[in-house]
């Protein structure tokens, strides 16, 4: 089963400045709740996403995309496996899904998400 990338998310350390910013730029819709905004870029069809502004121990700068698997703990076992590390997880959301963060061999920073 092929694991397709379906989020895409976008790490700041003051949301309502990101938020802005992105709008002003390329227009898009964003809705904030609480640390993370939801955001429509207004591509039918395109991949979600979502600003998140995490504690001050947290990074701050990043963006992260997600995998979808529903293969998530068997996923990250095989991560580690080949060399990976998983960093984050996995976390339940409040949707029923789960998301976890793992470390490549090159030291990027991927979401894993399991569908709804």
């Amino acid at each position: 089963m092929k694991k397709p990338v379906v989020h895409f998310e976008i790490g700041c350390n003051d949301i309502a400045e990101t938020t802005k910013f992105y709008q002003d730029i390329f227009d898009w819709n964003v809705s904030i709740e609480g640390n993370s905004a939801v955001i429509d870029t207004g591509n039918e069809g395109g991949i979600p996403g979502h600003f998140n502004q995490l504690g001050p121990d947290e990074p701050q700068n990043y963006i992260n995309i997600y995998i979808q698997t529903p293969t998530l703990e068997d996923d990250l076992k095989l991560i580690e496996i080949k060399g990976g590390k998983k960093v984050v997880g996995p976390i339940p959301l409040k949707d029923g899904r789960e998301f976890a963060w793992f470390k490549d061999l090159a030291g990027n920073t991927v979401g894993l998400i399991t569908p709804k």
